[in-house]
């Protein structure tokens, strides 16, 4: 169960990561790709960012599920069901929220749809964030006393 748990880490540390890439660098800078290119370029960098963001967001939905039903001695079971309920948060608003709007701007530049994604990103950051710190203090409870 341990690897399981070091499975989880490791996805979603990575994740964190790529998160505040895209909410600090990436997102940001679609408002100076220019709108002659932005649906060709929008719609490669969703395709692109899902070979990207798929494999480890896909383990670390599966590594969340099996720390909730059989979490490693020494990590709460609150604690791994609190991070699948971010975690849930975190997909919802990927599909209610964010994937929407990279569909409108797949078709084109809008202002006001790429300030919606920035802004609604946010959550995903704070959330993916807060697994992080989470998932970390899981980890640190099964580390040796010292």
């Amino acid at each position: 169960m341990e690897v399981v748990l070091l499975a989880h880490l490791a996805a979603t540390i990575f994740m964190v990561g790529v998160i505040w890439f895209v909410q600090v660098v990436h997102y940001p800078l679609f408002g100076r790709v220019g709108t002659e290119g932005f649906a060709g370029y929008s719609t490669a960098h969703s395709r692109l960012t899902g070979f990207v963001v798929g494999p480890p967001m896909l383990v670390e939905a599966a590594t969340a599920v099996v720390l909730v039903i059989r979490p490693p001695q020494g990590v709460s079971p609150s604690l791994a069901l609190i991070g699948l309920a971010l975690l849930g948060a975190i997909w919802l608003s990927t599909a209610f929220l964010q994937s929407p709007q990279h569909g409108v701007l797949g078709q084109g530049f809008r202002p006001a749809s790429h300030r919606f994604l920035v802004r609604t990103n946010w959550i995903r950051t704070a959330l993916w964030t807060v697994r992080g710190l989470l998932v970390l203090w899981m980890t640190a409870g099964i580390l040796p006393q010292a």
